[in-house]
C-alpha cells in the first residue's frame, strides 16, 4: 500500500471484528512511527497499549459509567471551542447529520444518540487501543506533535491492513483508564484509539471534506 492509499483508506472505523491485533505489528507500527516529527525532536507522546484482559476490563469500566449516567471527569483540555465560527461550526454539524443519519438515529431522538456514543467505551468491539499521555506543562507546540505522531500510527496501520478510530471521548472517562494503566503524576490524557480490522459487516458513510480552494491558497509570481 503506498501512502496516498494509506491516507486516502483511513478513516475512523466504529466497527471492527474480534480478530486479535498480532504484538509483533503493533511493535513494529509503534517502533517505526517514533520517527515521526517533534519540535527539537522532544518526543513528547507518552503511549501505553492495552489488549486482553486489561483492555476487557476496562471496557467493562467505562461502559457501566457511562451507562450508569456518572457525571464525566473534570476537563483538562477542551475539545472544542464553546462557540465554534463558521465554516467549523456548519462541518460539525454535517458530520453529526451524516453519522447518526447513517445510523437511522432522528435528531431528536436522544436515547438513541446515547447508544450510539457508548460503544466508544466498547472500542467499538477493536481487540486493541492505544492511549496517548502528555506531560502537563508541555505547550501547544507539543500538543501539535502528538498529531503528527498519532497520523503517523494511523498510517501505518494502514499499511498493515489495519484500521483505528482516535477518540478524545476518553478523555471525559480519564480516570477509569488511569485504574487501569496507572500514568506517572503530571500527565494528561489527550485521546484513545481503537485499533483492529473492520467488520466490513457495519455500515458506515465517509465523510467528505472541503474543497481545495477552501483550505489553501497558493501564492505565486
Amino acid at each position: 500500500m503506498d501512502v496516498y492509499e494509506a491516507v486516502t483508506s483511513r478513516r475512523a472505523v466504529r466497527g471492527f471484528t474480534g480478530q486479535p491485533v498480532p504484538k509483533d505489528v503493533l511493535e513494529r507500527v509503534l517502533s517505526a512511527a517514533a520517527w515521526s516529527p517533534s519540535g527539537s525532536n522532544l518526543q513528547p507522546w507518552h503511549i501505553y497499549v492495552l489488549t486482553g484482559t486489561p483492555l476487557v476490563h476496562l471496557k467493562m469500566l467505562a461502559v457501566q459509567r457511562v451507562g450508569a449516567g456518572d457525571p464525566w471527569d473534570e476537563r483538562e483540555f477542551e475539545m472544542y471551542p464553546p462557540e465554534l465560527k463558521s465554516p467549523y461550526r456548519e462541518r460539525r454539524a454535517a458530520f453529526a447529520k451524516q453519522r447518526y443519519g447513517a445510523l437511522g438515529i432522528a435528531r431528536e431522538d436522544l436515547e438513541a444518540r446515547q447508544r450510539a456514543a457508548i460503544s466508544n467505551w466498547d472500542c467499538f468491539g477493536a481487540p486493541a487501543a492505544l492511549f496517548c499521555y502528555i506531560d502537563r506543562d508541555m505547550g501547544l507546540p507539543q500538543w501539535a506533535d502528538l498529531g503528527m505522531y498519532l497520523q503517523t500510527v494511523m498510517l501505518l496501520l494502514r499499511a498493515e491492513g489495519l484500521h483505528s478510530c482516535p477518540q478524545m471521548a476518553w478523555s471525559q472517562t480519564r480516570k477509569s483508564v488511569a485504574e487501569i494503566v496507572s500514568p506517572p503524576d503530571g500527565r494528561i490524557l489527550f485521546c484513545g484509539m481503537s485499533i483492529g480490522y473492520q467488520d466490513p459487516a457495519v455500515d458506515y458513510a465517509r465523510t467528505e471534506r472541503a474543497p481545495l480552494e477552501e483550505t489553501v491558497t497558493f501564492i505565486q509570481r
